[in-house]
């Protein structure tokens, strides 16, 4: 954290008093806690959760621990309720102390009163919720370091001054409308709580920011407020603002943050949003305390925006808006979906504003002058179906401000149940909105309008209490600051940028105003009071004041900056940032006089005063330039062709910085300049002397000494700082001619500076530097420069707007040119002192009051009057407006200039001067035309007098030709403009060419077949062919592929999920595991021990017999198995009955109407856009070949029609030879020969349209293409068919060549023979003729009637054809509507698809889980019964009547700590054998404890006990081996079952959840479905019907109206009649079916009934036989199985053979234990005599010892060393009867041992004996005292003496 919030936590620190105290001192027991400081006290604050809770019960008192913070600040609760000290309710601040005050330089008699505000006539619109409601009629907004409370019924202002005097940031009203939050700017502001309505102070809230509040906000219960700061800290502060008391803090965030509320419905939660982000908080409860925790909103695919407006939903959503007018719907700090309009329309046109829940209903407004309401349900619901993230929905309600209203802000009415709004218009206004949206809905209402944006111009009149302004809103008002309110306002389509109102001498009437606007008009405005005026044409004199245009010119080309009349009235100045000044004449039409170029954009303008000789303007350019230029003569004449005056005189001055020169630096460097001057001359003085030295002895220097007397290099003075780019000017006014004072923004702020020009003027103005030659250090300017001056009416007061927004009044001296009286001042802060720069201050013309105008867009007027004298003069009520001049009223208005574009003064006279050269051009050329013209004609009579000359006088043609040259060069130009010509049109026909080539491709190349007509020859009959497009790439690609497999999918499912169950219901069959070889142990017989064979025999015939009983059982059970298996459960159903229920439901199909609303689409119905698609193509397909096939087949009747054309053309040739032979008058008629029509060859046609020109020029060409073209259809004809195809007549008659030129002789001299022959001839030529013209005529007919009948075929065609033509409309119809659903269709089937794969993945991990689990179990059931398998054996192999089965028993079920497999030290061996071995003997004891045995004795485990076979032993410890083997496996099997069963139920619950996800899946699928069918039935479907077809009759005639009528196919129709026939005798079928069963079922529970009773009657008669044969209840199974155990009697057997041999062994040990005891008991007699010797001998070592004793007692020191020897003695003896104990103990021991193993052997009890004298009495005596006599006990003796 930075410098600034460490000093806020130091600030805030809870250890002493706290920085937002008041100044009693109050304390504040807790700390502040945020999330840079979270160290707490150790103790858990009230309602806080401890560490160890868990995250619910830490959010479950989270509402808790804020609602006792609540309770703890309540107001108004006793004393010692808290530990906290409550700041007095009835505590308050004195305004006057906390307000700020006019500064007032010290020693000055400046008054502190010396402005009073009188009102504020601006609003700051721009400002970001700049709109409170206080009560029903008081709104409060903010107007620089005003706070301004607005009376809307009488308009009345009341006003209060920001405290800090920095400004104000931000305001909020309580809840309660009590108390009012004002948040200020500064250096560390405060937040002040007035009381309303009495606005006394009642709370200030200190150290929450370093700079300035950005917003603040109470909750819903007033109790806390939450503040943000600005830049450059960005703190967030929750305050207990009764107690003036820091509760949390932390940084918001590192940019610009707009706003800060809290959850009106969540305690504890905020939001704050801001340039490029949103964030949420929350006010959590830790073991610490309270802590603010913050979630970044973060914006994923959503594009960055800016965040101006949101509201906190109930259920903790954010809707906030966006830059672009969409809403957005955050859900855990992420988007949840995008809400915009229906079609992806924004949802306002602009940035949305402000949010509002107001009665169930979301209120938004935005920038577009739009206030609409929304479903608060439908947005709190929202989710987006597909992956574009939008959700669309329509607003419920819309009102529309205006199309120049921009909202911002809005405020609702306190007045409960109440609709109106007050709104805040960024455009400069004030609405009074009704959303009841109802029939008595008032309209907008602006209850105030202002400036929007910066006032960039301001004037006051010169004869009354008048004020104008202009700004960029296209707006000039006019304002009686007299009366506080506004005259008029008129609006231009371009905003204004500066203005000045006319001096009296100008107009006298102070009527009348220039303003300049940004598309560089001038306007000249008249003000007059309407009221003096004559009504004219009904016009409306209601208004007090009007504005009328006088006139409006444009002298530039960029926006006006500024407008000045000279001190004579007669001259106009306008000034531009174009660089141009322009000049005018003043009178009543304005004329131009011309224009300067100055350096740079002007700034400002002022013309010299009259106390100048020379009339001059001063002209000042934001880059550093002044100019001064001399008033033109008003008689001056510029050029025709522009405005530019080129020789007005003018001076420039350019300035250059001199601050660094002032500043300390810079008297530095004069003083190092004057220190190196003087060692310079000290240095030269002295080699000077040096020299004279030298030369006066006589010497010259050499060359070293002339080198160390160089002067050395100094080093560079520092450089003078120099701004680059230059300082801008701000503000000038003159002081004496030439001279004038400036003040400079940017690095040489600070100062003002005297200048004049130079009377050096020749230098380029671009390239000169010019110094102030004085200067005026302003106190506190440095970063505060003078932006604009003005000078009261007696030049008495200077009038300074400052950059920070402060107005500041300097008393100077009149006539006091240098300033020198300027020393003290009284400033005050007025405007904003971030962007409230003073733009323009002025003085009215009787300086009684002052006006301000700032670029924040406020207006603030001033009184300079005391209060008593301010009074009287505000009693006048209002400022007199002029009147207007006479004859106004008929005056004709002036034309203004509405378009931005329009021609500049200069640019008009340029256009003007070069329209007029182009006419006086034109007119030279007309003249040189005429003259031609005329020397053409005198040229053509001289040739026609020519003509008449005889012809030897006759000129010749090229005596008339002057110059050949002039023809050649003529030719040459004729030919150069047709190579140019060409050249031009070049362009325009390779553009004509790629059209055409573009419409062949488009309109004939994609023509598959054009229209051909064919004709009949003998009657009008004709048929064409279709006209056919080639089908598109993109069809035969879609011909390919088909819908996609969702249905087999689904089947596919639907398979899986009743194979799945059929699986699950039946049980599951596994192979049987392998069995191992370690489950069945097989004990080895002991060596050496046979069976004789008799018994082996009989083993083997009872083992071969309960094998075969065995087998017989596992037989029965396995049937058994099988059986029961098959057993179907009660419920079970008849899979045959299944099955056909199963093809029944899905044969039957669903017999609802379509239109039903529970109508279920079935798999096979189910239609998607591409399976539509798919559809469509296939009609278009068969609809393009069945007119493609009827294509054909009329273009094989065009080309038979031309063979039978050509046929004909052959048979009238034939024709014509044969009536060559034949008389005249037996000559039939010839018939014509039909031609081809040109609609019948239209390619052939539009193949010759490319040689259509030089056909026309080549006629002979022409006619002899036409000529063969039928020639060319006949060829053609041929090569595409067969000859033999054509419809043409098949048999053509063959005229032989003899008898095709038939010679009849001529009739003369002819012969009876030759006349019979003549005779013949004629009539076989009148045969042939005859046959000719009918084979002609019947080839005719036979075409015709194949025309007719093609003809009457494609009629038919047609007839389908547009059968086909409508079905093609309604899958058209039906493919648009399927396309609106396919994005949400192929969504909801991938999401299906999904579901389904996961699903399968489920199922499949199921399915193998439980094959697992089944293996698993059977496993186990193998191991169990191996188990039990092993101990049987165990069981066998003890035999009956063991002595020793109780102890194998033991051994056998005793558990051992089995060691894993792993590799282990030597260390951790032992350390497992030892454990072993303790919890063996443990277990041993426990055994020992709990059970008896035959023996008395403990028996070792590990040890074959005596008298057990070894065998036996060894076979029981491997079985136990085993059995821990097969104990280990088992459970080792029941882990991993109980693992697989855990896994089985997670895979349960997660095919649950799969499935319900499936299901619903499905019911969206199904639910779109439903919607598509009930889209797919509203359309409506062409279905032409014939009379027959109609059976819908009523009263015997068909109705008039078919609305009801059901059409359908017949044989649908009668299909489903014969079903209603089928069904009905399968209904009398099955009937009879479940009667024939109903009686099987009866049948069937009798012949149960009776089993069971015979069941019940045999096991009553076994259970007697078992009782009568065996006295008890035994197990048949078991006891069929029972065999001779072939081990067991081995054992036994070798058992017997061992205890025989065993016997013997005893009875011999028996004998030689009985001669121990024996000699035992002798050597017994002799210990106890030695013992009782000892016994006397100790006797007298006792008396011995006393008397010892005494002697040395009596006797002293003189035996010292003898008792040293014996207490050596002592300790050596001691030493050796511990030793002999030991050995006692071991022998002891050992004796234990050998008594276990033998029989009892117990030393017979003895007196004691006397003790034995010995030689050695001390040794004796000693030892006999160490072993004490204990009678008849055997071991205590040591080892020496036993």
């Amino acid at each position: 954290m930075d410098s600034s919030e460490n000093q806020l936590d130091e600030l805030v620190s809870g250890d002493g008093n706290h920085a937002g105290d008041s100044a009693e001192g109050d304390e504040v027991s807790k700390p502040v806690q945020s999330l840079d400081n979270m160290e707490g006290d150790g103790e858990a604050q009230p309602g806080e959760p401890s560490p160890e809770e868990p995250d619910s019960v830490r959010s479950a008192t989270l509402e808790t621990s804020v609602t006792e913070l609540a309770e703890e600040i309540e107001p108004g609760q006793e004393e010692g309720t808290s530990d906290l000290e409550i700041t007095p309710q009835e505590k308050y601040y004195n305004y006057e102390e906390l307000c700020s005050r006019p500064f007032i330089s010290e020693d000055s008699d400046i008054p502190a009163n010396l402005l009073s505000l009188i009102h504020s006539f601006g609003y700051d619109c721009g400002r970001r919720a700049n709109l409170q409601l206080l009560d029903e009629n008081t709104l409060v907004y903010i107007a620089g370091n005003l706070l301004i409370l607005l009376d809307v019924m009488s308009k009345e202002q009341r006003y209060l001054r920001s405290c800090s005097g920095g400004g104000i940031g931000a305001i909020m009203v309580h809840p309660s409308k009590k108390h009012l939050a004002v948040a200020e700017k500064g250096m560390a502001p405060n937040i002040i709580i007035y009381e309303y309505p009495s606005l006394q102070p009642y709370r200030i809230l200190r150290g929450g920011t370093t700079r300035a509040y950005s917003s603040v906000d109470f909750n819903r219960e007033g109790i806390l407020l939450a503040s943000v700061g600005s830049a450059p800290d960005y703190m967030l502060t929750i305050w207990a603002w009764m107690e003036e008391r820091v509760v949390l803090r932390c940084k918001a965030f590192s940019q610009d943050v707009y706003q800060v509320t809290f959850s009106p419905d969540n305690p504890g939660q905020l939001t704050t949003s801001g340039a490029g982000h949103i964030k949420f908080w929350k006010m959590t409860s830790t073991f610490t305390g309270l802590k603010l925790q913050g979630l970044l909103g973060r914006f994923g695919k959503t594009a960055l925006t800016d965040i101006e407006g949101y509201v906190e939903l109930p259920d903790g959503k954010v809707v906030s808006g966006s830059e672009w007018g969409n809403m957005l719907l955050w859900e855990g700090g992420l988007i949840k979906v995008e809400i915009c309009r229906k079609g992806g329309r924004q949802c306002h046109s602009g940035a949305i504003q402000q949010f509002s829940l107001d009665e169930g209903e979301l209120v938004t407004i935005g920038t577009d002058g739009a206030v609409r309401v929304w479903d608060f349900e439908t947005i709190d619901t929202a989710d987006c179906m597909d992956d574009t993230g939008f959700f669309e929905m329509e607003p419920m309600n819309e009102l529309v401000i205006g199309r120049n209203v921009c909202l911002s802000y809005m405020v609702k009415s306190s007045v409960p149940d109440s609709f109106i709004w007050f709104a805040q218009d960024s455009h400069g206004g004030i609405w009074k909105l009704d959303l009841s949206f109802s029939n008595i809905t008032q309209d907008p209402e602006c209850l105030f309008s202002f400036h929007a944006g910066a006032i960039q111009g301001m004037d006051v009149c010169s004869t009354s209490h008048l004020m104008a302004t202009t700004a960029l809103d296209c707006s000039v008002r006019i304002y009686d600051f007299l009366a506080k309110k506004e005259l008029i306002m008129n609006r231009y389509r371009q905003g204004g940028t500066t203005l000045t109102w006319a001096p009296s001498m100008v107009a006298p009437s102070g009527g009348l105003l220039a303003v300049g606007f940004e598309d560089g008009v001038v306007r000249l405005l008249e003000l007059y009071y309407r009221r003096n005026l004559q009504p004219v044409g009904g016009q409306n004199l209601s208004a007090d004041a009007q504005m009328r245009l006088k006139q409006a010119f444009k002298p530039h080309n960029a926006p006006v900056s500024a407008i000045a009349f000279d001190r004579n009235g007669e001259l106009l100045a306008t000034a531009s940032t174009d660089c141009t000044v322009f000049l005018f004449t003043v009178s009543d039409r304005y004329e131009p006089i011309g224009f300067i170029r100055v350096p740079g954009p002007v700034k400002n303008m002022e013309w010299s005063p009259p106390s100048h000789e020379a009339n001059t303007l001063l002209i000042l350019c934001q880059n550093g330039h002044v100019v001064e230029i001399k008033a033109p003569d008003l008689e001056i004449q510029t050029s025709s062709s522009t405005y530019e005056l080129c020789g007005v005189p003018s001076r420039h001055f350019r300035f250059l910085s001199i601050k660094s020169r002032i500043k300390c630096l810079c008297l530095q460097r004069d003083a190092e300049v004057a220190r190196r001057a003087v060692e310079k001359e000290k240095k030269k003085k002295e080699r000077e002397e040096r020299l004279k030295r030298a030369k006066d002895q006589g010497r010259e220097l050499t060359q070293e000494e002339l080198e160390e007397e160089e002067e050395e290099e100094e080093p560079e003075l520092p450089p003078l700082y120099t701004p680059d780019p230059p300082s801008p000017l701000l503000c000038s006014f003159y002081t004496q001619p030439g001279a004038f004072w400036l003040s400079m923004g940017g690095y040489d702020a600070g100062y003002l500076y005297h200048c004049q020009f130079s009377e050096q003027q020749e230098t380029d103005p671009q390239q000169r530097w010019d110094e102030p030659f004085t200067f005026l250090p302003v106190q506190d300017s440095e970063d505060d420069p003078i932006c604009s001056f003005s000078f009261s009416s007696n030049r008495r007061l200077l009038l300074c707007g400052m950059t920070s927004g402060h107005i500041r009044v300097y008393p100077v001296t009149p006539g006091d040119l240098h300033l020198t009286s300027m020393q003290s001042f009284w400033a005050l802060s007025i405007h904003d002192n971030q962007y409230g720069l003073v733009h323009r201050v002025r003085c009215s013309h009787d300086s009684q009051f002052v006006l301000t105008a700032g670029q924040d867009g406020n207006i603030f007027a001033f009184s300079l009057l005391p209060p008593e004298d301010l009074l009287a003069a505000l009693a006048q009520r209002r400022a007199k407006v002029p009147s207007p001049r006479r004859g106004i009223e008929t005056e004709k208005a002036a034309q203004d200039i509405e378009d931005p574009n329009a021609y500049s003064i200069e640019m008009a006279k340029q256009r003007m001067e070069l329209d007029r050269l182009h006419r006086v051009a034109e007119q030279r050329k007309a003249e040189r035309r005429m003259k031609l013209a005329d020397l053409q004609k005198q040229f053509k009579h001289l040739l026609q007098k020519n003509e008449k000359l005889p012809e030897h006088v006759r000129l010749q043609p090229v005596e008339l030709e002057l110059d050949k040259r002039f023809r050649e060069e003529t030719e040459q130009q004729i030919a150069q403009n047709i190579r140019e010509a060409r050249k031009e049109l070049a362009w325009e026909g390779e553009r004509y060419r790629i059209g055409l080539r573009k419409l062949e491709e488009r309109f004939r190349d994609s023509l598959e077949s054009d229209t051909v007509t064919v004709v009949a020859l003998q009657s009008q009959h004709k048929i064409s062919t279709y006209r056919l497009l080639a089908l598109a790439c993109k069809f035969h690609q879609l011909k390919q592929v088909g819908p996609k497999g969702a249905k087999v999918l689904r089947k596919r499912w639907r398979s899986k999920t009743s194979t799945s169950k059929e699986t699950s219901s039946a049980p599951a069959t596994t192979e049987s595991l392998p069995q191992d070889v370690v489950l069945q142990p097989r004990v080895q017989p002991p060596e050496g021990s046979r069976l004789a064979g008799r018994q082996a025999e009989k083993l083997s015939k009872a083992a071969e017999k309960a094998e075969q009983a065995r087998a017989k059982i596992q037989k029965r059970k396995d049937e058994w198995a099988e059986l029961l298996a098959s057993k179907p459960s009660e419920n079970c159903e008849d899979p045959q009955d299944v099955l056909a229920i199963q093809q029944a439901m899905e044969n039957m199909g669903d017999f609802k109407l379509k239109t039903a609303e529970d109508f279920t689409v079935p798999e096979h119905l189910r239609i998607d856009a591409k399976t539509k698609r798919v559809q469509l193509m296939a009609l278009e397909d068969q609809i393009h070949r069945r007119k493609m096939k009827m294509n054909v087949r009329i273009m094989a009747l065009r080309d038979s029609k031309v063979r039978l054309l050509s046929w004909l053309a052959e048979q009238v040739q034939k024709l014509q030879a044969v009536q060559a032979s034949l008389a005249p008058e037996l000559r039939a008629t010839i018939p014509g020969v039909p031609t081809l029509l040109p609609e019948e060859m239209p390619r052939e046609e539009n193949a010759l349209h490319p040689g259509h020109a030089s056909a026309s020029a080549d006629p002979e060409a022409q006619k002899g293409q036409e000529k063969g073209l039928l020639e060319l259809l006949s060829q053609e004809t041929e090569d595409r068919e067969d000859r033999g195809t054509a419809n043409a007549p098949e048999h053509t008659p063959h005229i032989p060549e003899d008898e095709q030129s038939p010679h009849i002789p001529e009739d003369h001299n002819l012969t009876q023979l030759e006349e019979e022959m003549r005779s013949a001839e004629e009539i076989r030529l009148l045969s042939m003729q005859d046959n000719l013209l009918r084979k002609m005529e019947q080839a005719v007919k036979y075409f015709d009637a194949d025309l007719k009948l093609l003809r009457h075929e494609k009629l038919e065609l047609d007839v389908h054809i547009k059968m086909a033509d409508l079905q093609h409309i309604t899958l058209f119809e039906e493919l648009l509507l399927l396309k609106e659903f396919e994005k949400r269709e192929n969504s909801l089937q991938e999401r299906l698809n999904s579901r389904m794969e996961e699903d399968d993945l489920v199922r499949s991990k199921l399915e193998e889980c439980e094959l697992q689990l089944e293996m698993k179990r059977r496993d186990i059931a193998k191991l169990q019964e191996q188990e039990k398998a092993i101990t049987a054996t165990f069981l066998a192999s003890l035999g009956e009547s063991n002595k020793f089965a109780d102890f194998l028993t033991k051994v056998f079920k005793k558990k051992i700590k089995r060691v894993k497999k792993k590799e282990k030290t030597g260390d951790e061996e032992e350390q497992e054998d030892s454990d072993e071995e303790s919890e063996e003997e443990s277990d041993w004891d426990e055994d020992e404890d709990g059970e008896g045995s035959e023996c008395s004795y403990p028996l070792d485990d590990s040890v074959c006990p005596p008298n057990c076979d070894p065998d036996l032993f060894e076979v029981t410890l491997q079985l136990r081996e085993r059995r821990l083997d097969l104990e280990e496996l088992l459970a080792d099997e029941r882990k991993s079952l109980e693992a697989l069963r855990k896994e089985h139920d997670s895979l349960a619950k997660k095919e649950k959840i799969v499935l319900n996800n499936l299901e619903a899946a499905e019911g969206d699928l199904e639910l779109l479905n439903r919607e598509k069918q009930r889209k797919l039935n509203a359309l409506d479907v062409v279905v032409p019907l014939r009379l027959h077809q109609i059976e819908y009759v009523s009263n015997g005639a068909v109705p008039g109206k078919l609305d009801q009528v059901l059409v359908l196919n017949r044989a649908p129709l009668a299909g489903l009649q014969e079903r209603i026939r089928q069904l009905q005798v399968e209904k009398n079928h099955q009937k009879e079916r479940y009667r024939q069963a109903r009686q099987q079922h009866i049948q069937l529970i009798h012949d149960c009934k009776d089993l069971e009773a015979s069941i019940q009657q045999l096991e009553v008669r076994c259970e007697q036989l078992m009782m009568m044969k065996f006295g008890k209840l035994v197990d048949l199974e078991a006891l069929q199985t029972l065999s001779g155990n072939r081990n067991l009697e081995e054992m036994r057997h070798g058992a017997r053979v061992r205890e025989a041999a065993f016997n013997q062994e005893i009875k011999r040990w028996e004998d030689k234990v009985t001669e121990a005891k024996m000699a035992m008991m002798e050597v017994t007699k002799q210990h106890t005599e030695r013992l009782s010797r000892m016994g006397s001998l100790l006797a007298e070592k006792k008396e011995l010892e006393d008397k010892l004793n005494y002697r040395q007692r009596s006797i002293g020191t003189q035996f010292q060393e003898h008792g040293h020897v014996e207490e050596e003695e002592k300790s050596r003896l001691q030493k050796v009867v511990q030793t002999q104990a030991l050995e006692i103990k071991a022998l002891r021991e050992e004796i234990d041992i050998l008594s276990l193993k033998g029989a009892h052997v117990m030393p017979p009890a003895q007196p004691p004996l006397l003790p034995v004298p010995s030689a050695n009495p001390h040794v004796n005596s000693r030892t006999a005292h160490h072993f004490p006599v204990h009678g008849g006990h055997r071991s205590g003796l040591p080892r020496s003496h036993t």
